[in-house]
């Protein structure tokens, strides 16, 4: 959903919710081995990027924003460790999850003000701040994903 002219909210929340979508297309084509490749030395999957991407919602909006504590969330401590996958990770529980904890976040960030402040170890940020910084993450993290979608498609003929 492209918003040309609207007021600030509404353009944060279009232009985050177009790089969601970006997310979860780094796996519309791929199926479950390809998904789990390594390509690259670090644990950057893309099956991993997109499970990355439900820690990055969860831990700023479900427990940033709405103040759940990240040990309530089962969030791991470490920020690689949420690339690792698991057994039951697979192509639909983790676009599941990531559309889940997507509308969760929508829903919390509905219940508050852009200038409202949270707590984050840098300094308070407002929710203008954590709309522009997962902007800016999942736009990231979307062409690590078209990247190694290509290297993928390219290894099939």
């Amino acid at each position: 959903m492209e918003i040309h002219v609207a007021d600030e909210r509404a353009q944060l929340e279009a232009r985050l919710d177009e790089q969601r979508e970006q997310i979860l297309g780094i796996l519309a084509d791929l199926d479950e081995s390809e998904a789990r490749e390594r390509l690259v030395p670090s644990l950057t999957t893309p099956l991993g990027l997109v499970k990355h991407a439900v820690f990055v919602e969860r831990v700023w909006f479900h427990s940033r924003v709405a103040g759940v504590p990240r040990a309530e969330l089962g969030l791991p401590d470490s920020v690689d460790d949420s690339f690792v996958l698991t057994a039951e990770d697979t192509i639909e529980t983790v676009s599941r999850s990531f559309v889940d904890a997507c509308a969760h976040s929508r829903a919390v960030a509905a219940d508050h003000d852009l200038d409202e402040q949270f707590s984050w170890r840098r300094g308070p940020v407002d929710l203008r701040y954590i709309y522009g910084h997962m902007i800016a993450e999942f736009a990231r993290h979307a062409g690590h994903g078209d990247i190694l979608v290509e290297q993928l498609k390219s290894q099939r003929t």
